[in-house]
């Protein structure tokens, strides 16, 4: 007999398939030379990528994008206290990730982390919300915690709904729980980045 449970992973399966897919052709590697390597999000086709600040720190670190391309990026802004940071590649017709606003979250919801932990290119987790709010012995906030299994590699990667909409960038462990930085304030570092560019121009 076919539990509850197993029958509805069974219908989720199609579904998160197109999912890690969906998520797979906006995640890229970064690879710094003094960091180690660790994951970014594209987030506009004409080469904006984000990613954590402690993934990168300044230079021309290498972006393997989605196919395999290897490409030099520019560091573009860098927030260390809220672990972000923005890269720009010469590169057009990339595939950005579809974005979620934070709020909207609930806890039991479930989430994906796309990343290349250990080196295994688009690896894929799944897991569940906890909530939204500060870490105890963790600086800043808030962030958005969700009992889903990361490995050095899912740093500056996307954590993701099922319908393959980012609601935050993947950035550290805290016990058992992993910690990312809501959407929402991913967001807002981007316009206000851009729009300080766009002043300065």
């Amino acid at each position: 007999m076919t539990t509850r449970v197993s029958g509805i992973a069974a219908g989720l399966a199609p579904d998160m398939v197109w999912t890690v897919e969906r998520l797979q052709r906006s995640t890229v590697e970064v690879r710094d030379a003094r960091r180690g390597e660790g994951c970014g999000v594209v987030w506009s086709s004409k080469g904006v990528i984000l990613t954590n600040a402690h993934v990168v720190r300044s230079g021309r670190p290498t972006v393997v994008l989605p196919g395999g391309r290897k490409i030099k990026a520019d560091v573009a802004a860098m927030d260390a206290e809220r672990d972000l940071a923005i890269l720009l590649v010469a590169a057009r017709g990339l595939t950005p990730v579809a974005i979620r606003d934070t709020a909207t979250i609930r806890p039991g919801e479930l989430v994906l982390a796309i990343g290349s932990p250990w080196g295994l290119s688009g690896s894929a987790a799944l897991g569940v919300v906890h909530g939204l709010g500060p870490s105890v012995g963790i600086r800043g906030g808030p962030w958005l915690q969700a009992a889903i299994r990361l490995a050095p590699g899912n740093s500056g990667g996307p954590l993701a709904d099922a319908d393959a909409r980012l609601v935050g960038i993947n950035a550290m462990v805290a016990g058992e729980m992993a910690l990312a930085i809501p959407s929402s304030e991913v967001e807002r570092f981007v316009f206000k980045t851009m729009r300080a560019r766009r002043e300065a121009a």
